[in-house]
């Protein structure tokens, strides 16, 4: 049996003052349907930071993880 792909992001780590969670800011583009106008989109992730490593404005990569609390299902990959 395949192994199940996860979703995984690239974002901007935008807050980091919780224990083991940081916020990272995951920016994407999608062009206006009738103006044709690039439009830019920013999407929040609560992400599961385990040794507390990383700090405002790092660039990480994220993965899709089983629920780890309330607000976080993702995880910080090295």
């Amino acid at each position: 049996m395949a192994r199940e792909r996860r979703k995984a992001r690239n974002g901007r780590v935008i807050k980091n003052t919780m224990d083991k969670t940081v916020v990272v800011a995951v920016e994407w583009r999608r062009r206006h349907l009738l103006y044709k106008k690039s439009i830019r989109r920013v999407t929040k992730f609560y992400v599961h930071d385990g040794q507390n490593l990383c700090r405002i404005g790092d660039l990480v990569h994220i993965e899709e993880t089983r629920p780890i609390s309330r607000l976080k299902r993702w995880r910080v990959e090295r």
